[in-house]
């Protein structure tokens, strides 16, 4: 007679082994949160068990009641079977230290701007606390309008988006962070709504993914809403209409701050006049772009 898993993995060590094990065995594609099997079954597992997510080594060789045992190897079987990102398993995901609730009606969070913000935009915004208005396009989330939110204190945020499921769970997120009076939410095509609204800064982290990549996406990738992944056949189409409107709703002062995956050559190529400048993120300076507003084309 066969035994079943939960009959000999006892500890969380044990647990942890074995979903690395079948993590690497089914070949799975991380990019939401982690990049390797270690992390990923460190994080899911600690998160399912209601355990410190910073504290992994002091419960190792705890063992686990039959009923957790059950819920984690269900957990991991999930992640195998149905290629969901853990984030949508464990319905959470995390920039920096702020955390935000998500399901599948909207995009993992990932954002370099959120790093960015996080330094409050250094040193190009020399006086953080004189920026009054923040717009934030394809919020998705509320995540990059949350942290803009605290990145500039005295701010009023606008957050965009045209997907009313996604802003639905921003919705949940701002009120979480107890930001409704500072934080707009807004349903809409990028500027469509705005009327003649202007801002000190606009930032967007917009679909960037060309034809081509997206037809070959990991199965991980295709769980998210593709309206927040494609953006034409190069990937462009989405950074174009932002750099086509953002003059008319910037201050004369204002700063365009755009995240575009890994179409800088591409975007170069089709604005070769336009005076680019590379922000430095952790994984180097072609991801993130800033614009002042006599800079735009």
């Amino acid at each position: 007679m066969t035994e079943h898993p939960s009959d000999e993995l006892f500890t969380l060590r044990d647990l942890l082994r074995f979903a690395v094990s079948r993590f690497n065995e089914a070949k799975l594609f991380f990019g939401h949160g982690s990049d390797n099997a270690w992390d990923e079954a460190a994080y899911l597992l600690l998160h399912h068990l209601h355990l410190p997510l910073d504290r992994l080594e002091p419960f190792l060789d705890a063992r686990l009641t039959r009923e957790e045992r059950g819920s984690a190897l269900r957990l991991i079987d999930r992640r195998v079977k149905e290629r969901l990102p853990a984030a949508y398993l464990s319905n959470e995901a995390w920039l920096g230290a702020h955390r935000f609730y998500v399901d599948e009606r909207v995009i993992v969070p990932r954002s370099f701007i959120a790093e960015l913000l996080h330094e409050r935009l250094a040193p190009w915004i020399d006086e953080p606390d004189g920026i009054g208005s923040v717009l934030d396009l394809c919020t998705g989330s509320g995540c990059l309008a949350i942290i803009a939110a605290h990145a500039f204190p005295a701010a009023r945020v606008d957050a965009v988006d045209l997907s009313a499921d996604a802003l639905a769970i921003a919705r949940r997120n701002v009120a979480d962070y107890g930001l409704g009076e500072r934080i707009r939410l807004l349903q809409g095509d990028l500027f469509s709504g705005l009327g003649g609204r202007r801002y000190d800064l606009i930032i967007a982290n917009p679909p960037y993914v060309g034809a081509a990549a997206m037809a070959c996406l990991p199965a991980e990738y295709r769980h998210e809403p593709e309206l927040a992944l494609a953006s034409g056949e190069d990937g462009l189409d989405l950074t174009r209409a932002i750099l086509g409107g953002a003059q008319r709703h910037l201050q004369p002062a204002g700063l365009l701050v755009v995240e575009i995956g890994h179409n800088r050559d591409a975007l170069e190529a089709a604005f070769p006049e336009t005076p680019f400048t590379w922000l430095d993120t952790s994984a180097g300076d072609q991801y993130v772009f800033l614009l002042h507003r006599d800079e735009l084309p």
